[in-house]
Order: structure tokens, then C-alpha cells, then sequence
């Protein structure tokens, strides 16, 4: 795991972060001597990796709670400031989708269901985070897009717009906040095997996919990890509204 020594002690909240891509990003920051702030939604979950990361030394702290609501992120953001500080990195990688369907077979309460739990929860966590930065004259903010984003074809059709969505919000907010020191990167994996994958996709069906990708391997969560790293520390300090895409050559842009 690659380490940078201007992330120690660094206050870094990731959402998503009981489980997958999340977890691991919690793990590397750990690595790093970050202070963790592990958000999600089920208490059990983030518990379980706030334990682990304190096992492992570092200082870390739950931050339960609904990426969709306002006032429980502003709750939270209290919670935070008061157990860690102020917060210095946001990961927003809360979000998730469902099985693909037809344009025609998707109804409006799993449209908006879609579009809440990933474009809308990543504005709102931007929102209440993104004052304090702003006030401090700096930040990095890293968000977490998809290659559903950039290539048609095969994924949920609501995720795939919400996930668009946040690329060019990413790419807005950078172009808006970049004055104050506040530096904004959005992350679109391809197929990454996370837990939910593993279990979702047959060991011979993994060998399959992964013949598609010109690197010939599925992603990894450490893949993941690793450019959310990167991205969080000053060795990415003259990049911002960049699209970096995870995606073993699938996406090439």
C-alpha cells in the first residue's frame, strides 16, 4: 500500500466505508496514519471496521448515517468534528444500484430511488463538508463515479445517469472551488470484485470477464484504494475536475 506522509493525522470521512470499496479505503488511510471516520448505514457494519482499524492502531470512529438526509449528515458532521476535527478529506463513495432493466421496466420510485442514493447523497455530503473546507482554504474531496458512467451498455440504466450525474457535478464543483484551495477528483471503476461480486459472479464467469479487460484481470478494492490515496494527498495537489478511470483498459479516454 503506497504511503504519503502528508496524510498522517489528516481527519479523512469516507461513506460507503463498512463495506467493499469503502472498506478498503478506510484500510488504506489507516495505513497512512489518517484518522478515519467510517460512515455507513448499518451500525453493526461500521462498527466491525472501526474496531478492525483500531486494532491496527489508528484512530477511528463511527459516523452512522443516512447520505440522504440533510440533517442527520449535519449531525454527523458535528459528531465528527467533535471526535477527530475538522474534516480534511471527504470519500463519498455511498451508492449502489439494482439488477439492469429495460428503460421501459424501470418505474419512477426506482428511478428516484437510484438517483437519491447515489447523485443526490453525493451532493449533499459535498454540501455539508464543503463549507468548512472552503473556510480553511483546503481540502480534497474524492467521489465515486462508475465506467456505467462513460460506456453504454449493461448496467442499470438510473445508476448509470446517476453516476454520470456525479462525474460532471465532480467536474462543476472543481471548477467552482478550486480558489479556495479545495481540490475535487471523481473515481469511475469498472468491475471490481468487491464481497458482494465474489459472491454474485461464478469463479468461471470471473475468468470470462476478465478476458475482456486488456489488462486481463477484474478490478480489486486495493486498485480502488490505492487511486483514492493518491487523490486525497499533495501528490495530486495540481490535479482537480479530473475523471480517473479504474478500469483495467475497459475505458480508454
Amino acid at each position: 500500500m503506497a504511503r504519503y506522509e502528508d496524510l498522517v493525522g489528516k481527519v479523512a470521512l469516507v461513506t460507503g466505508g463498512s463495506r467493499g470499496l469503502g472498506a478498503a479505503t478506510c484500510r488504506a488511510l489507516a495505513v497512512n496514519a489518517a484518522k478515519i471516520a467510517v460512515n455507513g448505514r448499518d451500525p453493526a457494519a461500521v462498527d466491525g471496521i472501526v474496531r478492525e482499524l483500531r486494532n491496527q492502531g489508528a484512530q477511528a470512529t463511527a459516523a452512522v448515517a443516512d447520505c440522504r438526509d440533510a440533517r442527520a449528515l449535519v449531525r454527523m458532521r458535528e459528531h465528527v468534528e467533535a471526535e477527530l476535527g475538522a474534516v480534511d478529506v471527504l470519500v463519498a463513495f455511498a451508492g449502489g444500484g439494482r439488477q439492469p432493466q429495460s428503460v421501459l421496466d424501470v418505474d419512477e420510485d426506482e428511478w428516484r430511488a437510484d438517483l437519491d442514493g447515489n447523485l443526490t447523497a453525493t451532493f449533499l455530503m459535498v454540501k455539508t463538508f464543503l463549507p468548512g473546507m472552503i473556510e480553511r482554504r483546503h481540502g480534497a474531496i474524492v467521489t465515486m463515479g462508475s465506467a456505467a458512467a462513460r460506456l453504454p451498455g449493461g448496467a442499470p440504466i438510473a445508476y448509470a445517469a446517476a453516476k454520470a450525474g456525479i462525474v460532471n457535478f465532480s467536474q462543476q464543483v472543481a471548477h467552482e472551488v478550486g480558489r479556495h484551495g479545495v481540490r475535487v477528483n471523481c473515481l469511475t471503476p469498472s468491475t471490481v470484485m468487491n464481497e458482494r461480486m465474489r459472491a454474485a459472479i461464478p469463479a468461471e464467469q470471473q475468468q470470462k470477464l476478465s478476458a475482456m479487460y486488456p489488462l486481463g484481470r477484474l478490478g480489486e478494492p486495493a486498485d480502488v484504494a490505492e487511486a483514492a490515496l493518491f487523490l486525497a494527498s499533495d501528490a495530486s495537489s495540481w490535479i482537480t475536475g479530473v475523471t480517473l478511470d479504474i478500469a483495467g483498459g475497459h475505458v480508454m479516454r
